[in-house]
């Protein structure tokens, strides 16, 4: 059991304000409370010019967002969609539910992204064999970005459609650019471990007003106007409500804030347990600026002399909550059978890989006590 002398560390918690108090207040007074009002509207106009996008799509969850763009882009029963074995499973699951098939593909040790040769590979053999798919979903990993420069490139040659899965990297930039804004079509999170919350919501962003206005159709159900209730096609409850739209506009004026303050939770971490032997850090390129959404780090057991394992039972074991690296979606017992192009990179860095405490109210006292745990194991195992 835990040692209960101490308070819980959390490995991502929310972190809310005053502020979001009051809008929250503010939309109850108002009555407001089923989904779609006024704070919606304003939440989709901020979010949207807050990167950069066109336009937004308030939605209840990123998985909808997910499946949205599945339904805006037509991937249809029997399609392929290439996309990152390292992933949360709302990435491959968002493609089976339009009876699409996710064909998995490798990550790279530079960015722990989608590794930009192994897709171009995939889509030229596929493209030879007339069989390229659909759509490319790109993930970024534990808010930092994938290399999109040549993803772009390869999915514009094929004439195949990229989606942006950031729904960890809100904040994040590529070559300036935001994250969500990389692809064709960008897709967030705001549930309660993301850099903002709304305790769950999630975000459709795109320039492509037609994918948007389909996306916000299908969202509401698929009301066709008419003043009674007519439906055309099959449409899905996914609209966010007036009251989590209150909050993630409290949540979205500090965003800023809270990415400096993941970062520099990230730069404690690195520069306390840096010169430790068998422990490497999550690297960001040169391309862009990561949220450091979690801390994440690698341990090679025989040369740090404790595994990924020991580290997190030794932590738990303080009240401190940490976990493993994604298991890559190729491990998973639903998805064994789909294909993989590669996969030795995702299943080390699953192997060996560990997130640390890292929401942006941990205090330095919290840092010190998952610190101290790490080098105790250490030098216990250099005795």
């Amino acid at each position: 059991m835990p040692d209960q002398e101490f308070h819980r560390v959390y490995l991502s918690p929310p972190h809310l304000s005053p502020r979001e108090r009051e809008l929250l207040l503010e939309a109850f007074d108002s009555n407001w409370i089923a989904p779609l009002g006024p704070h919606v509207d304003a939440l989709e106009k901020e979010f949207a010019q807050k990167v950069g996008a066109a336009e937004a799509v308030a939605l209840s969850s990123g998985t909808a967002a997910l499946h949205l763009a599945m339904l805006a882009t037509g991937v249809a029963p029997g399609d392929d969609v290439l996309t990152s074995t390292l992933t949360f499973a709302a990435t491959a699951n968002a493609i089976t539910y339009v009876g699409a098939r996710p064909c998995f593909i490798d990550s790279n040790r530079a960015t722990w992204n989608l590794d930009p040769e192994l897709l171009a590979e995939e889509l030229d053999e596929r493209a030879s064999a007339g069989k390229l798919p659909k759509a490319v979903v790109a993930v970024d990993l534990y808010g930092q970005c994938c290399d999109f420069e040549p993803i772009r490139e390869s999915c514009q040659r094929h004439g195949v459609v990229l989606i942006e899965d950031a729904a960890e990297a809100l904040g994040a930039t590529y070559h300036g650019r935001s994250a969500g804004t990389l692809g064709q079509i960008g897709c967030f999170s705001f549930n309660g471990n993301k850099i903002i919350t709304a305790s769950s919501g999630g975000m459709f962003v795109s320039d492509r007003r037609d994918w948007v206005q389909k996306a916000r159709h299908l969202a509401t159900q698929a009301r066709d106007p008419a003043v009674h209730y007519e439906h055309s096609q099959i449409g899905y409850n996914y609209r966010m409500s007036n009251l989590l739209a209150a909050i993630a506009r409290g949540q979205l004026g500090v965003l800023e804030e809270r990415v400096a303050q993941r970062r520099a939770n990230f730069a404690y971490y690195q520069e306390a347990l840096g010169d430790l032997p068998g422990i490497e850090f999550m690297p960001e390129p040169p391309t862009g600026c990561a949220t450091r959404w979690l801390t994440c780090l690698t341990i090679d057991p025989a040369r740090f002399g404790a595994t990924r394992e020991d580290v997190r039972l030794a932590l738990e074991a303080q009240n401190i909550e940490s976990r493993p690296v994604w298991k890559p979606m190729h491990l998973q017992p639903v998805f064994t059978d789909l294909p993989i192009r590669g996969g030795t990179v995702a299943e080390d860095l699953f192997a060996r890989g560990l997130c640390l405490p890292s929401g942006s109210s941990l205090t330095e006292e919290d840092r010190r006590r998952v610190i101290d745990i790490v080098r105790s194991l250490a030098k216990r195992s250099a005795v």
